[in-house]
């Protein structure tokens, strides 16, 4: 469907190329914009920080192609490439030469993603043919959204045969606590900055998190599966609590950046991608900094949650949905 089909109808595009936790949250206030306007929604996540080559559309190298959500006609293959989205656009930035588009500053994305913001919580919509969606929105859709996007969407076989396999392995017959600790290894962390001002008080705060965990009522023989960014959080864990569970990986140097970087090829994607879903199969998890995105979709299945106060880091909230304290 090139230019000429397109300019029948109107489009949201969901662009990302940030972490799968930033971009599947920001895929679910598209779509739901999209659901509410009659649009049809465009996956682009051409340019992943998870891949090296620019034009190809990340979302079908690590999830099935799927040509609806719920009713939203979607498109989230290459075939991106050759499509020429009618305008006008919005937000306004968009109209502008493709020559004169090249570079965004930072100051932009931000002021897009109030733009869009304000358009996505009104109950009208613009009167623009395309939607470019390429800003975090985060917090910016119900979570019926999110689980529809999560419920929806399903991995590549192969990334499904890994999932299943560890499960398998090292899930099936236990109560699995699962615990994220997103360090950052040296990014600018943004948010998550003030639960690591002091690292040695929150790698208490963690350990402190997994005993209580451990003490909650289990049916079955309790094991604790660890995801970090950072291998010195892994090694320090490991040294607490030598039986955790952890996924070989490549990590990056100490202060190297984030694990989310094409240097570590399409492997490096998939690796994100196993842990994220095997969280979400946990029978707790804990959340360390709760703000990360990566562990929304754990958020909000699994049915034993526990995270930390940011106004005060050594409370740690307990939501539990779970019968587990019920008698037997």
């Amino acid at each position: 469907m090139l230019a000429g089909d397109l300019k029948r109808d109107r489009y949201v595009v969901s662009r990302r190329r940030t972490g799968f936790g930033d971009c599947l949250w920001s895929l679910a206030a598209a779509w739901r914009y999209a659901q509410r306007t009659g649009r049809t929604l465009a996956i682009d996540w051409r340019g992943s920080c998870y891949l090296n080559q620019p034009f190809t559309n990340a979302f079908t190298v690590f999830f099935e192609p799927i040509q609806d959500i719920a009713g939203v006609r979607v498109i989230c293959d290459d075939q991106i490439n050759q499509f020429s989205f009618p305008g006008p656009f919005f937000p306004s930035w968009w109209n502008k030469p493709s020559i004169e588009s090249v570079y965004r500053p930072d100051e932009q994305i931000f002021r897009e993603r109030d733009e869009l913001t304000e358009l996505l919580q009104a109950q009208d919509d613009t009167d623009a043919n395309t939607v470019v969606c390429d800003a975090c929105l985060m917090w910016r859709c119900d979570q019926a959204a999110e689980r529809q996007i999560f419920q929806s969407l399903n991995l590549r076989p192969e990334i499904q045969a890994r999932i299943h396999a560890i499960y398998q392995e090292h899930f099936k017959g236990r109560s699995i606590i699962g615990v994220h600790v997103r360090h950052g290894n040296g990014e600018d962390i943004m948010d998550h900055t003030p639960y690591w001002a002091d690292p040695e008080l929150a790698l208490r705060q963690v350990c402190t998190a997994i005993e209580k965990a451990k003490a909650l009522p289990h049916r079955r023989p309790v094991m604790v599966f660890l995801c970090t960014d950072s291998a010195q959080v892994r090694d320090h864990l490991l040294d607490v609590f030598p039986d955790l569970i952890t996924i070989p990986k490549c990590f990056q140097a100490a202060q190297a950046g984030p694990l989310h970087s094409a240097s570590l090829g399409v492997e490096g994607g998939i690796s994100a991608l196993t842990e994220m879903y095997l969280l979400a199969r946990c029978d707790t998890v804990i959340r360390f900094p709760p703000t990360s995105a990566f562990t929304r979709y754990a958020r909000l299945f699994v049915p034993r949650v526990i995270e930390f106060d940011l106004k005060n880091p050594t409370r740690l909230i307990l939501t539990d949905e779970s019968s587990e304290h019920e008698p037997a």
